[in-house]
């Protein structure tokens, strides 16, 4: 048997690592996470509860929660109360954490631009245009919240 042709799998989780792994040192000047930066970051786009952020941010329920610890006890967000649910909590940035935001995408978008320069400007859209497809299309759904399929114990069969 011979093995896969690609090795889809390797060269995403590579790619994913290295990036995240250069964009923490061009966050590390201004004290960020990569972490802090995308919560800061979807926060920063409507008003959302630390449930939605978290999803968005795609962050389990107790890392965002010490997430938004970090970032509250450095003043750079806050939870508040929901107008329409009293329930919930808002994660709404402070004027402090909307300036560290945009330092931090300034830093963000030069590491994206520098890795993107290693590539043909025409291969540089298509890698782009291809991921946003698929993750538009048949990876939409975060693999945070799939539902293993695991295989029923050896007992129920």
């Amino acid at each position: 048997m011979t093995g896969p042709r690609i090795d889809l799998l390797f060269l995403l989780n590579q790619s994913a690592h290295a990036f995240a792994a250069q964009v923490g040192d061009a966050l590390a000047d201004l004290e960020l996470s990569v972490r802090e930066y995308c919560v800061l970051m979807k926060a920063a786009e409507g008003e959302y509860t630390q449930n939605a952020v978290a999803e968005m941010a795609m962050l389990d329920k107790t890392t965002m929660v010490t997430t938004l610890d970090n970032l509250e006890r450095r003043g750079l967000a806050e939870r508040r109360v929901s107008s329409t649910d009293r329930r919930a909590r808002i994660v709404a940035l402070t004027p402090a954490g909307a300036k560290a935001l945009e330092e931090a995408s300034k830093a963000y978008n030069a590491t994206v631009a520098n890795v993107l320069e290693s590539l043909p400007p025409s291969e540089g859209e298509a890698f782009i245009e291809a991921l946003q497809r698929l993750v538009e299309g048949p990876w939409a759904t975060p693999s945070h919240t799939m539902t293993l399929r695991r295989r029923a114990p050896s007992s129920a069969r």
